[in-house]
């Protein structure tokens, strides 16, 4: 009998939540940058996410706590910094770390909510599984690295970056390196002839579900463009004419940076025909760069059509949505490609949140906002206790602003990259960036600085930290209120 009143409790419980809680869908995209019409970005064709953001506020200083993939999605799920948590790799296992953590999605569902995630939402791949306890229901996972020609692969070989995000590995069984794919196909195909389409889809049959589902919801969808390859169906490519697309304008590394602090070649020198050593002429720039909006606004139709579920499906009024780009990407600036540095390309993100009742349509706020506000906010914004951990919660409510795009509630962002045995650590201000490089594992040792004003632009042109000791030592008091950062997290054999 007891157990019959205490499942009585629980389903009048959840019927209560469901009546009184917001759904909560959580759009991610893999390394956008907010190359988005409505962040102003002249080159862009997203009328889907610029509609979106009419709905909610755009957050125009938000900012990654790390500018790769998987150390930034642990940021997200975590509500915690790498330089808290020690997650600062692509292969970091967040179990072996933190095998009690609630992720986002957990408290959730320790709250009553019916959780999801569709695609891209921990990163999968370089030895990392992503974490299946985060969940309700098993992951619809899908494909990274995708290729339907078969010159983009060597005859249909397994490629290089295929293997890596497959965990197979970057070498065949004999030991040999796998091929490098191509940076960028299109081929007359398909939405659903790739993984966002696919994910899209099956989104909007989850969003379906969830409407008859006596309980609220809590679904992340994570769309793989832009990231490389930039392989997506042609009408996206004829959106764009290459001709007209601008190169970088400012192309060489910072006078005076620290040379661990640059980067090139990396990630992008996976994928043919650039170099192995990584220079890239202009003809290829603008190829890659064509592809670069071809795939943003690839994904952006996948994400119209999910938007467009929710509005169909009688969502909206208790949907809250939120977009979040992993981190920013380089297409050219300063010389670099893709991310992992600590720059305001890679670092600077979209982040927007459409929160019915609370956010005025079509609102903006300059207030510094990291990633790991997203956990906390979304919480207050359920009604539900602010989260405490076990691991450390960095982030901060982000409502007040929502409310008021005025008000402040930090005066900086804070990131990080490890960087050739070195961790640089960093504040954006209003108007600066200092970086605070020290050898990793000698938090004591004297620091290397790099200062930037953005006052004048958002490209680092010039290193002023030696002529500008007063900013620095303002700047970095402020960075020592932070704790001293974790160590890596070891990875146990």
């Amino acid at each position: 009998m007891k157990h019959l009143v205490r499942l009585f409790s629980l389903l009048a419980t959840i019927a209560s939540l469901s009546a009184e809680q917001p759904n909560i869908l959580l759009i991610l995209v893999d390394d956008l940058r907010p190359a988005i019409g409505a962040y102003g970005d002249e080159v862009a064709i997203t009328p889907n996410l610029d509609k979106l953001i009419e709905r909610g506020m755009r957050f125009d200083a938000a900012y990654c706590n790390q500018a790769v993939c998987a150390p930034s999605r642990f940021n997200l799920m975590l509500g915690s910094r790498s330089t808290s948590s020690g997650l600062y790799g692509l292969g970091s296992k967040l179990r072996q770390s933190f095998p009690e953590a609630i992720t986002m999605p957990q408290y959730f569902a320790k709250h009553g909510y019916h959780t999801e995630s569709l695609g891209k939402i921990f990163h999968i791949g370089h030895s990392n599984p992503g974490d299946p306890e985060s969940f309700s229901v098993p992951h619809f996972k899908e494909l990274v690295i995708e290729y339907k020609l078969p010159e983009s692969t060597d005859g249909g070989k397994l490629t290089r970056e295929e293997g890596y995000f497959t965990n197979q590995g970057n070498r065949d069984a004999n030991g040999n390196f796998r091929p490098r794919g191509t940076a960028f196909e299109a081929p007359d195909v398909s939405d659903e002839a790739y993984a966002d389409g696919r994910v899209a889809a099956e989104t909007i049959k989850r969003l379906t579900a969830a409407k008859d589902r006596d309980q609220p919801f809590f679904i992340a969808t994570g769309f793989a463009r832009p990231h490389l390859p930039f392989c997506v169906p042609k009408k996206y490519w004829d959106l764009y004419d290459p001709t007209k697309l601008p190169l970088a304008e400012i192309n060489s590394t910072p006078k005076n940076a620290p040379s661990w602090a640059n980067k090139k070649g990396g990630e992008i020198t996976a994928y043919k025909p650039v170099s192995v050593n990584g220079e890239i002429d202009d003809t290829l720039a603008r190829q890659l760069i064509h592809g670069y909006y071809a795939s943003t606004s690839y994904a952006d139709a996948q994400i119209g059509k999910v938007i467009d579920a929710i509005d169909r499906l009688g969502l909206a009024e208790n949907t809250i949505i939120v977009l979040w780009g992993d981190h920013g990407f380089h297409l050219g600036e300063l010389g670099i490609w893709t991310k992992h540095v600590n720059y305001e390309t890679a670092t600077r993100i979209p982040l927007v949140i459409a929160a019915p009742s609370i956010t005025k349509p079509g609102s903006s706020t300059r207030q510094l906002a990291e990633t790991v506000d997203i956990f906390p906010t979304l919480t207050a914004l359920a009604g539900l206790p602010a989260p405490t951990g076990p691991q450390p919660i960095d982030g901060t409510n982000l409502v007040p602003v929502l409310k008021n795009p005025e008000t402040r509630v930090r005066d900086h962002a804070y990131h990080c990259f490890p960087r050739a045995g070195k961790l640089g650590r960093a504040i954006r201000t209003d108007r600066y960036r200092l970086v605070d490089w020290r050898p990793i594992g000698n938090p004591d040792a004297a620091p290397v600085y790099e200062l930037y004003d953005y006052s004048k632009g958002q490209v680092e042109t010039n290193n002023i930290a030696n002529s500008n000791p007063e900013v620095v030592s303002e700047l970095s008091a402020i960075l020592d209120r932070h704790p001293k950062p974790a160590r890596a997290a070891k990875k146990k054999r």
